[in-house]
């Protein structure tokens, strides 16, 4: 878990939580401080290594075709999207941070099928609908509150054309090594907790998320400390 997310300074601003623009572009305001809050270290070498065992399991897991367009919730500074733009026709890196995406923009600037866009906060406006193939949403979740997660599960049926695969995941609360992060972040005291606070989700949760927004298949895996939920829009 990220030391920046156990740690909070404290000198930092306490923004809204639910401002998430204003919060994570401040928090991105240089690529260092952008790497420590999306993975916990400014090690690069740490930093791609959990970048391609992400894109693996999404590999593995949900497949990534060639003609594949794929779209990224939450790119950050391209961490996953690195690994994956070579399996797939177009990869579509989304954030709500214009640094984040322009750090993304430089660290990708010699991949020819990437595409990225800065999106409003709080869904996927700027994505036309039925135009994607697989979603994926990776230590993202944990950021924001239970009512906008759904709202990007939504928004990536919308996006989506039939037969797309969406894949999302989260702390895991019934897990030992998730409910440890609970523990941990639960001793932050009220007033110290900063607004990107990791809040964890339960399987059950995540599976609900993506029925009642339409999508069947739906499976789950979970490793250590994340809970994994993927599903498909029916054709």
């Amino acid at each position: 878990m990220s030391e920046a997310i156990q740690r909070p300074e404290a000198t930092e601003p306490h923004w809204p939580r639910w401002d998430y623009k204003t919060v994570w572009t401040n928090l991105s305001d240089t690529l260092a401080r952008a790497k420590l809050y999306i993975d916990g270290s400014v090690d690069e070498e740490s930093f791609t290594k959990g970048g391609r065992l992400d894109a693996d399991f999404l590999r593995e897991k949900v497949a990534i075709n060639p003609t594949d367009t794929v779209l990224e919730i939450g790119c950050g500074v391209g961490r996953v999207g690195t690994h994956l733009a070579p399996h797939c026709r177009l990869w579509i890196g989304c954030d709500v941070s214009p640094n984040m995406v322009k750090f993304a923009r430089e660290r990708l600037v010699g991949v020819p099928n990437v595409e990225l866009v800065e999106t409003p906060g709080y869904d996927l406006a700027p994505i036309e609908s039925a135009s994607a193939d697989m979603v994926y949403c990776i230590v993202v979740f944990c950021h924001i509150d239970e009512w906008d997660r759904y709202r990007y599960v939504e928004e990536a049926f919308r996006v989506l054309r039939p037969g797309g695969r969406l894949c999302v995941n989260n702390f895991n609360l019934c897990s030992d090594a998730g409910w440890a992060v609970f523990e941990t972040l639960r001793k932050i005291h009220p007033t110290q907790r900063p607004p990107y606070i990791g809040k964890c989700s339960t399987p059950a949760e995540l599976k609900e998320y993506l029925k009642r927004a339409g999508f069947g298949q739906i499976q789950t895996s979970e490793n250590k400390e994340f809970v994994w939920v993927w599903g498909t829009k029916p054709a």
